[in-house]
């Protein structure tokens, strides 16, 4: 019963031809994929130990190497006796980070204080930022070829941090750094596939702009399968997107914010970027990313993964009146964030 359960779980994915769905089999044979390691910074929080079962599941890892700055031999051990493809290691401490690092596929970036009540994600910023910094630092000298996936919140100022970091080092691609904003999509579908009573399983949803507030932009004109759903419930199922993670934050009362459901966007965003080195076609997720989509130089959009990462930044599509103004409202916001990351990666 439990395994069909995860099967069913992790056979979803945000905009994924269902040709290419996530697959937990029993049995898997590591004849069949190439070898990938994925490395988990960030491993023991509370984002991070779910996201590192969830990845122990994904028969498309071969090496699973976790870090933290603490508690992550417990971790790697705990998740290490789980019966599925990928071998597991745990790494702590600074000294540590370098073989955490090396020879690693993905890297996935949770890493980071969480946000609590009356908390916005820039509030965050003056933590996370320098975490983050010292974190790219690493990669761009110990695994300077892999995709990194950005976790740590505020992602709208993070990613271009990242970016600053890695350009210093010589080692910037812009196709290989992506902000993981699928935690919107994940909620977007929720939400739609409530309202408009309808099987979630085979909902999209795409969601623009940044991963904060008024700058995540639920595009459900776009929504398939369609339905007809009010201005008023359209507004709605915007806002309560835009403001999904302040929901989970005011309901653990002070106890947590959005650990798990973010914890399986972050896999679901792994295992596409996963397909999309293995040469699997047709893998479209949304990501905030270096984009000319707009004026702002990071824009989160529909892109299309691929063997060297980002392969194509896709367009915007028809909006509706609604969903212009929500892009031009957005703009400011998104356009400070992005210039904060990159004046503090420069400055510090």
């Amino acid at each position: 019963m439990k395994a069909a359960i995860l099967r069913s779980l992790l056979k979803r994915s945000s905009t994924v031809a269902p040709s290419s769905s996530y697959l937990l089999r029993r049995g898997f044979s590591s004849e069949s994929e190439p070898e990938r390691k994925v490395a988990i910074l960030g491993a023991a929080g509370g984002i991070g130990q779910p996201l590192s079962l969830l990845m122990k599941l994904n028969p498309l890892v071969s090496k699973l190497a976790l870090y933290d700055i603490a508690g992550t031999p417990g971790v790697a051990a705990d998740v290490s006796h789980i019966n599925s493809r990928s071998e597991v290691t745990g790494y702590m401490g600074d000294d540590q980070l370098k073989q955490a690092l090396e020879g690693s596929d993905v890297v996935i970036i949770p890493a980071g204080v969480p946000r609590k009540p009356g908390m916005a994600r820039d509030d965050l910023f003056n933590i996370n930022a320098g975490i983050v910094k010292s974190l790219c630092t690493a990669i761009g000298k110990y695994c300077p070829n892999a995709l990194v996936t950005m976790i740590s919140n505020p992602v709208n100022s993070t990613v271009p941090i990242a970016a600053e970091v890695l350009k210093g080092l010589g080692v910037y691609d812009e196709k290989k750094l992506l902000g993981v904003t699928t935690l919107d999509v994940v909620r977007a579908k929720t939400f739609y596939a409530g309202k408009a009573k309808v099987n979630v399983a085979g909902v999209n949803v795409p969601v623009v702009g940044g991963h904060a507030g008024i700058t995540i932009l639920p595009l459900f004109s776009q929504a398939t399968p369609k339905a007809n759903l009010s201005d008023e419930d359209i507004k709605a199922l915007t806002k309560r997107t835009q403001d999904g993670g302040t929901e989970v934050v005011e309901a653990k009362a002070g106890k947590g914010s959005a650990t798990l459901s973010m914890a399986y966007a972050g896999a679901i965003f792994a295992d596409a970027c996963l397909k999309g080195l293995n040469g699997v076609p047709d893998v479209v997720e949304c990501s905030f990313v270096q984009s000319t989509v707009t004026e702002l130089p990071f824009f989160a959009s529909k892109v299309r993964l691929g063997k060297n990462g980002v392969e194509e930044v896709l367009g915007l599509g028809p909006l509706s009146d609604f969903e212009q103004q929500g892009l031009e409202a957005l703009k400011p916001e998104l356009k400070s964030s992005i210039e904060k990351g990159i004046k503090f990666a420069q400055q510090s």
